[in-house]
Parts: structure tokens; C-alpha cells; sequence
């Protein structure tokens, strides 16, 4: 292939359009997804690889980057490596059979110091002699550097720390008898003495139950369509954080964890935050999860989420408390209170939004009441909080809180309301205190109009006052209607996920 030959360049998109490049003619088409796009892609390149007769070269762009290819006529692509490694400049060490004796410098980790030929060796004792094991036929050594000539008074100071090598009838058997430095030297550890050999060994074994973690292939973008033909590719950057996201809120903690949505406005998101939250976490870390409306003025948790086959509120839960709180209580019998989400799998524990405020005061035992059997059959509770902040409901919420997220618009007034909220609380008890300093800040694009300038002046603003900061797109899905995280489009719901995993991390 020449090399001057012209790259293909192929772009495809998240929505399944894709442009494609060859030799100066531009292709463009829609597909019913991305990856039909990339099939019919790879598709019209080889159909050109057929033409030409042999494998043609190609750039493939998407959302996660750009991938070098080498398309075949028969449909086969594999990565283009046709840019060399760069050369190393490190010599390379050899090996050379040695048949005059070497000797070693005793304790000493590298020096090694050659007889001359001239010296005479110190003759063996019988005793020795009849004790020396047999020699190998060879002995191999790595090539050292040549040495400098030593002056005449250091090769007597080294003689003096140098260990003689034992007569023999030959120079190779002397050498033989040698211990090798260069075999210790290879070693990783030290040989200890006998009397510490034993406890030593023990130290240094690796348990056998030690398991290295394989990472998973990529399945997204080029690199998993490559992966899907049989070609093994790493996932891109994108696709470990998402899957580090996805370990984040799939962890189940020891105990229940409660989690409050809070803003002193409304209208600032609380419910869509609590909802998809709670679909989040249910989704990947499976059941357990409940939706509380923890509001004494017309909390709209139930009109945002699917109804149950009945419509009891925390107002008939509230004198069941005490029964499911004993121990002839089942998780089953909470059916008759919460309304179960059938895709998103966490439960909703409804206010009476269409009762006057009077007509349903819960006081803050009440919520302690309602927080026991809560705690009891849930692993996680996400509480949707109402408006007033000196509601002793609102404030007893706050006592019972693990993790808080301040959910936001990036409308002024309820920005400065979520900020104002923080604030105070970092004024009072150590609880309010380190809730306040561990919060997460969501601050959702509600309206179509705003831009990336808007929603990042907000996020800005709350990184000084909150732990972490996740930003939502703005989604015809969320504005009105029961909330479903399928209905979500792919980058809103990439964007809760990055949400959840940042609560999780405070839990």
C-alpha cells in the first residue's frame, strides 16, 4: 500500500448520522442507531477496499475519539499500525561462557574483581579437596564492562576482602566450585541464614488465592465494535469512568443510609433530583430503595411517579407504624402504603398534596415514627424535602440525615436559595456542619434557553461551598409528566449516573 495514498475519514454520531470521506467524495447518511451507523460504515469503506483490491487505510471519529484503522475488502478491520515503535537506544546485554575463574568481593552487592592470570592461587587442603562438589559441565555469566587497571596498592587492599577460588586440576573446575554472583544477583531476595530461612520464606510467600483483576474489554465506540470482530481493545477513558461510576452506586453500606433533597424554593428541582436519584441507585445496586415526601405543603413526589393499585399516603402509614415495626412484620406489607416504580424499581411514600396543609400536620415525632420503619425494610431512603426550612418536619428531616443535595435551577433566586440554605447550616451543630461541608450540589438545566456559560456560573459558584458539583442537560423528559429514567436522553442519563456517584461517594 502506497504510503502516500489519502486517509478515509469517517465521522459518526450519537444520533446515527455519519459522513465519510473517500478521495475527495463526501457520503453521508442516517442510521436507526450508532452502531447501525458504524456497521453501514465499514460497509461502504470495504466495498472501496474491493475496488482497489487490497486494504484500505481510515480515521474513524466519534464521541470518544478517533481510531486508526486498516479496512480489508472482505469487511475485516483491524488497528492501523503502520507508524514503527520508537527504536531503543539501550545496549543489549549477551552472554559469554567463561573458562577462567572469577572471584567476588565477600558482602558486597555488585563488585566483582578478576584474578590476573599471573596470580598464584593458594593450594587446597586435602580435606577440602576431597569435600569440593562436582563441578557443571559450563557456567555462564553476564558480560561486565571492562574494568580499569587497578593501581599495585589496590589490588592488595582488594585481595584482602576477596574470597580465593579453590585449586583444582582445570580453571573450569575452579570456576565451578565458585559460588555465581551473578545467579544471587538475579534474585529478588536475599538468602537468608538457616536459622531464619524458615520464617523468612513465610514472610515472602505469595498467597495463592491472590487474583489479578482482568480489566473488561471495551464495549462502546470503535473500540467496541472492534472488540464485537474478534479484536480485544482496551475501553477508551470515557468508558472506566463510567464504569467506575456505575461500581460507585452499585455498592451496598452496612446500615441504613438516608439521603435529603433540599432547597428553600420551589420550583428548584427537589423532585426530579429525589426521583432520579432513587431510579439511579435502584437501577444498579438493585431493591431497597424508598422515596419519601417529607412535605406539609402539597409535595408533588406522587403526580411526578407511577401509582400503586390503591392511594395511601404516609398519612395512613403513620397509624401502622408500630405494627410494622414488630416483629410479626413482613417487608410484603409495606405494598399497602408505598406505590412501587415498575422500571425503576424503588418505591414513593406519598404526601396528600390535595389536603390543606392543617388537614395533615406532621409533627417531628412523626417523622421519627415514619424514619423507624423506613429504616427497617430500606437500605437507602431519599427524602424530598418541602420549602420551609423552620418546619420542625423539615428540621428533624435534617437530624436524620446522612448525605444532603442541594438541587438547583440555574435560575438566580433558586441558586442563592441553595446557597443561603448551606450557609446557615455550616453555622450550626457539628451535624449541620459537616452536612453542610460534605453536601452535593445538582444543578439542573431546566430551561431550553439557558447556555453552557449559565449552568457552569452556577456550578462555579458551588464548588466552594459544596464537596462536589454534578451538572444535568436540559431534557424535554424532566420538565413535566411522570419521570422515567428510559425516557432519558443517553447524555442526561450518563449525567445522573455521574450525579449518583457523587453522592455515593459521601455515603
Amino acid at each position: 500500500m502506497s504510503t502516500t495514498e489519502e486517509l478515509i475519514e469517517a465521522t459518526v454520531t450519537k444520533d446515527g448520522t455519519a459522513t465519510v470521506n473517500i478521495q475527495g467524495t463526501t457520503h453521508e447518511f442516517t442510521a436507526t442507531s450508532e452502531a447501525a451507523a458504524r456497521a453501514q460504515t465499514v460497509e461502504l469503506v470495504s466495498k472501496h477496499a474491493t475496488e482497489r483490491g487490497t486494504a484500505v487505510r481510515a480515521v474513524m471519529h466519534d464521541a470518544q475519539g478517533s481510531w486508526p484503522v486498516k479496512v480489508h475488502p472482505d469487511g475485516t478491520v483491524e488497528p492501523d499500525t503502520t507508524t514503527p515503535p520508537a527504536s531503543s537506544d539501550k545496549p543489549v546485554a549477551r552472554r559469554r561462557r567463561v573458562d577462567s575463574p572469577v572471584t567476588h568481593v565477600a558482602n558486597a552487592e555488585t563488585a566483582v574483581i578478576e584474578e590476573p592470570a599471573a596470580t598464584a592461587e593458594p593450594a587446597m587442603s586435602e580435606e577440602a579437596t576431597a569435600a569440593a562438589p562436582e563441578p557443571p559441565a559450563t557456567v555462564e555469566t553476564t558480560s561486565e564492562p571492562e574494568k580499569p587497571a587497578m593501581e599495585p596498592a589496590q589490588v592488595a587492599d582488594a585481595r584482602q576482602s576477596v574470597t580465593p577460588a579453590p585449586a583444582g586440576p582445570s580453571s573450569a573446575t575452579a570456576t565451578a566450585q565458585q559460588p555465581n554472583p551473578f545467579a544471587q544477583k538475579s534474585q529478588s531476595h536475599t538468602v537468608p541464614a538457616p536459622d531464619e530461612a524458615p520464617a523468612t520464606r513465610r514472610e515472602a510467600r505469595q498467597s495463592f488465592l491472590t487474583q489479578e483483576q482482568v480489566e473488561e474489554p471495551a464495549t462502546r465506540g470503535w473500540r467496541g465494535t472492534m472488540t464485537r470482530m474478534g479484536i480485544r481493545m482496551a475501553p477508551s477513558e470515557a468508558e472506566r469512568a463510567e464504569r467506575a461510576d456505575v461500581q460507585a452506586v452499585s455498592q451496598h453500606w452496612p446500615g441504613p443510609r438516608t439521603i435529603a433533597i433540599v432547597n428553600g424554593k420551589g420550583g428548584a428541582g427537589k423532585t426530579p433530583t429525589t426521583v432520579l436519584l432513587s431510579a439511579i441507585f435502584a437501577r444498579y445496586g438493585g431493591a431497597g430503595v424508598l422515596a419519601w415526601d417529607n412535605n406539609q405543603t402539597r409535595g408533588t413526589l406522587g403526580w411526578r411517579t407511577e401509582q400503586g393499585p390503591h392511594e395511601a399516603t404516609l398519612l395512613e402509614l403513620l397509624p401502622e407504624s408500630e405494627k410494622l415495626l414488630g416483629t410479626g412484620a413482613q417487608s410484603a406489607d409495606l405494598a399497602h402504603f408505598v406505590h412501587h416504580q415498575t422500571r425503576d424499581r424503588f418505591d414513593v411514600l406519598r404526601s396528600k398534596p390535595m389536603e390543606l396543609a392543617s388537614a395533615q400536620r406532621v409533627d417531628a415525632e412523626d417523622v421519627d415514627a415514619i424514619h423507624r420503619v423506613a429504616s427497617k425494610y430500606y437500605r437507602l431512603i431519599f427524602i424530598d424535602s418541602g420549602n420551609d426550612e423552620s418546619d420542625p418536619m423539615w428540621r428533624r428531616m435534617i437530624d436524620h440525615t446522612d448525605q444532603l443535595v442541594v438541587a438547583t435551577t440555574t435560575r438566580d433566586d433558586h441558586a442563592e436559595a441553595g446557597a443561603l440554605l448551606l450557609e446557615a447550616l455550616a453555622q450550626q451543630n457539628d451535624k449541620a456542619h459537616a452536612l453542610a461541608q460534605n453536601a452535593v450540589a445538582v444543578v439542573t438545566q431546566a430551561d431550553s434557553k439557558a447556555t453552557a456559560a449559565d449552568v457552569k456560573r452556577v456550578a462555579d459558584g458551588y464548588k466552594t461551598l459544596a464537596r462536589d458539583v454534578a451538572t444535568i442537560p436540559f431534557d424535554p423528559a424532566i420538565v413535566d409528566g411522570i419521570l422515567r429514567y428510559d425516557a432519558l436522553r443517553p447524555s442526561t442519563q450518563r449525567a445522573w449516573l455521574a450525579a449518583g456517584a457523587a453522592v455515593a461517594r459521601g455515603l
